[in-house]
C-alpha cells in the first residue's frame, strides 16, 4: 500500500530526510519514531502530497504522490499533529465536507457510526471553535476516515485526548488494518507504537536507523534497566540516554 523509495528531502544545504526506502502492506501498522527533528514530519507531510520530494518515489496504493496526486490522496487519510479544522462548521458540516470533497455519497449512516464510535454525537451541531482539543482531533479523524481510505497517516494521534478518547483512537487503528489498510503512526509515545504496531521505523537525522517487524526489534532486547522493550531498544538503536530521549 505504500512504497517509498530512495526518498530525499532538502531545504537549501539542509537534508531533513536523506534516501529513505520502505514498504507498508496491507494490514500493516508502521510506528514511525525519532527525536525531535529526525523526518517523521517531512515524511509523513510528503507522503500525504503537501510538500514535494526533492528526490526518489513515494507510492500510495499504486499511485505516484508526484505524478498522480489526485487518485493517490483519494486513497488516503493524513491526521496532522495539530488538524486546522473551521471554526465555523459544526461537526456534522465538516463530515459533509469531508464526504463532498472525496466524492462520498449517502454518508449519512456512515457519519453516524463515526461519532458514535469516537462518542462525538451529542457534539454533532457544536462548531469547531467551541470544542477541546481532543474533540477537535477526534473530528479530524473521524473525517479522514470517513472515505474509507486505504493508507491512514497519522502524526501524534493522541494528542488532548482523555483516557476513552485514547482508547477509541488505538481500537480505531486496530480495525482499520483489520480491515486491509495500511497505517502508519509518527509518535513519540513508545508504548503506544510498542502496543499497537507491527513494524518499526526508527529515524535518526533523517536517515533509517532501522526498519522490520517488531518482533524482530524486540527479540533480544536487554530491559535490566527497568525500560519497556521498546524504550530499551529505541536508547539502544539511537545512542541517546534518557535525558536526551
Amino acid at each position: 500500500m505504500i512504497k517509498v523509495k530512495d526518498f530525499c528531502k532538502s531545504y537549501g544545504n539542509f537534508a531533513a530526510v536523506k534516501d529513505l526506502s520502505f514498504e507498508v502492506g496491507a494490514g500493516d501498522i508502521l510506528g514511525l519514531v525519532g527525536s525531535n527533528g529526525a523526518g517523521k514530519t517531512t515524511t509523513l507531510r510528503t507522503l500525504s502530497g503537501i510538500i514535494a520530494p526533492t528526490a526518489g518515489s513515494l507510492e500510495v496504493a499504486g499511485h505516484d504522490i508526484v505524478n498522480a496526486s489526485i487518485a493517490a490522496k483519494h486513497s488516503l487519510g493524513y491526521i496532522p499533529d495539530d488538524p486546522r479544522l473551521f471554526d465555523t462548521l459544526t461537526v456534522w458540516e465538516h463530515l459533509a465536507f469531508s464526504a463532498a470533497a472525496y466524492g462520498v455519497t449517502g454518508f449519512e449512516q456512515i457519519a453516524e457510526e463515526l461519532l458514535t464510535s469516537f462518542d462525538l454525537m451529542d457534539k454533532r451541531d457544536s462548531l469547531a471553535h467551541d470544542l477541546s482539543r481532543g474533540m477537535r482531533q477526534k473530528v479530524a479523524i473521524a473525517s479522514a476516515y470517513l472515505h474509507d481510505p486505504k493508507v491512514i497517516l497519522f502524526d501524534e494521534p493522541l494528542t488532548g485526548l482523555d483516557p476513552r478518547g485514547i482508547r477509541a483512537i488505538q481500537q480505531s487503528m486496530r480495525d482499520r488494518a483489520e480491515a486491509g489498510a495500511a497505517v502508519v503512526i509518527s509518535s513519540h509515545l513508545l508504548s503506544l507504537v510498542e502496543n499497537l504496531c507491527s513494524h518499526l521505523l526508527v529515524l535518526v537525522n533523517g536517515e533509517c536507523r532501522l526498519f522490520g517487524t517488531m518482533d524482530e526489534v524486540l527479540r533480544d532486547v536487554d530491559q535490566s534497566n527497568g525500560d519497556t522493550a521498546l524504550e530499551a531498544a529505541f536508547f539502544a538503536i539511537t545512542h541517546e540516554g534518557h535525558a536526551e530521549a
